[in-house]
């Protein structure tokens, strides 16, 4: 008589570097359920720390397990001499999580290499990585965006988190500490929000295939996560995931969509209805939405909504930040949008160029900065320059009366 068989769909969670170790062990620690982790490092103390499943020191032989010192080259090189080790270990897997913290080395140049021999092993790859904090530097920042870029290329879909937006949801207290552990649980949403769709058994159940259908090489993802209490706890969750602080761009446009509602036994199914309704809306009208319902009593009477959407025109969603700062502030003069936009350039090296780009209009700025120019001037010539000569004489002879 044949073995049963295993007909589950398995689904590996792989920290590669520093970052992405953190994430995993806040992910087992939390209690993930339905993946396996492997931690992926250079850093040998690091690995003894892991909890993971499964452990694999890359750089034993090249760093001597003493970590790839901020150098993606480094990190490449480590992942790339122990290629059919880290294939052994992602053999089965129907869907691959690669998740690191951009930036420094090991997690930066291991990151790519992983995907790429997983997606070569026929599994759906997503990248899940964090952006570094401003306060990280520039080089860390620069190597971040050149990480991004190369992972991006071996990935079905990557979900970039922009770490700096945490502080827009931090208390201004928070710790580094408690920065760092944000930006794991972020790491953690967003893998929890797609696998507990395929692995918890859902009021509205979904399958292995309905998540591929919107992941399978679907470019740039974007990720928000809402939550909510109360009266209309649900909507409020919906408007919160998709308006997220979290989000570097707007949804609009979004071809594919996953969206996972959890709450109580109480969730009620116009609850649903208004809330899935309002995500499809923010989406493109032709939209492939993936919606799945969890019931979990230990939510009490909270509901949370995490939105996944991918499949944008031209691989890259939409900046919604791009276009708010440049279509208020140009409306009001030419040299505010420079200074706003200096401040989001931390986030990607994408946002530099604009700031070299305003430079070239300059010449047709010359029409209507005449226009500009002569409003200025002609003030301080009429009203300003006589009362201010008159405050003057007034000025002088109100001492000498009150002397």
């Amino acid at each position: 008589m044949a073995a049963p068989q295993n007909y589950l769909a398995v689904i590996k969670v792989i920290g590669v570097g520093g970052g992405g170790v953190n994430a995993i062990n806040r992910m087992i620690e939390v209690g993930l359920k339905g993946v396996e982790f492997i931690a992926i490092n250079t850093d040998a103390q690091a690995l003894l720390m892991s909890d993971a499943d499964v452990k694999l020191d890359v750089g034993r032989e090249l760093t001597r397990g003493l970590g790839a010192g901020a150098n993606p080259a480094v990190g490449r090189k480590a992942a790339e001499d122990h290629r059919e080790e880290i294939e052994e270990v992602l053999k089965g897997a129907d869907m691959v999580f690669v998740t690191a913290g951009e930036g420094g080395g090991t997690g930066t140049g291991g990151a790519p290499v992983v995907a790429n021999i997983a997606r070569s092993l026929g599994a759906l790859t997503i990248g899940v990585v964090t952006r570094p904090f401003t306060f990280e530097g520039r080089r860390r920042a620069n190597q971040a965006e050149d990480g991004i870029a190369e992972l991006r290329e071996e990935v079905d879909t990557l979900i970039v988190i922009p770490n700096d937006r945490l502080l827009s949801i931090s208390d201004r207290q928070v710790s580094v500490l408690d920065a760092f552990k944000s930006a794991d649980q972020v790491l953690l949403s967003g893998v929890q929000g797609i696998t507990d769709l395929i692995t918890t058994p859902g009021l509205i159940n979904l399958d292995f295939a309905d998540v591929k259908s919107v992941m399978s090489e679907a470019g740039s993802a974007l990720m928000g996560i809402g939550s909510a209490r109360g009266d209309d706890r649900a909507v409020a969750a919906a408007e919160m995931a998709i308006s997220s602080p979290l989000l570097e761009a707007s949804i609009d446009g979004a071809r594919g969509v996953l969206l996972s509602i959890s709450g109580g036994s109480d969730l009620g199914l116009f609850e649903i209805n208004e809330a899935a309704q309002l995500v499809s809306e923010a989406a493109h009208p032709e939209a492939n939405i993936i919606f799945g319902a969890v019931i979990d009593d230990a939510l009490g009477d909270e509901v949370r909504v995490t939105v996944i959407a991918a499949g944008f025109d031209g691989g890259q969603p939409p900046s919604k930040r791009d276009n708010v700062i440049g279509g208020a502030s140009a409306k009001r003069e030419e040299p505010a949008p420079r200074a706003t936009e200096a401040r989001p350039s931390f986030g990607s090296l994408g946002s530099v160029t604009p700031r070299d780009e305003p430079k070239v209009p300059e010449p047709v700025e010359a029409a209507p900065a005449n226009e500009t120019q002569s409003a200025p001037v002609a003030p301080p010539q009429v009203p300003p320059a006589r009362p201010y000569q008159d405050s003057q004489a007034e000025e002088l002879d109100v001492p000498d009366f009150l002397k």
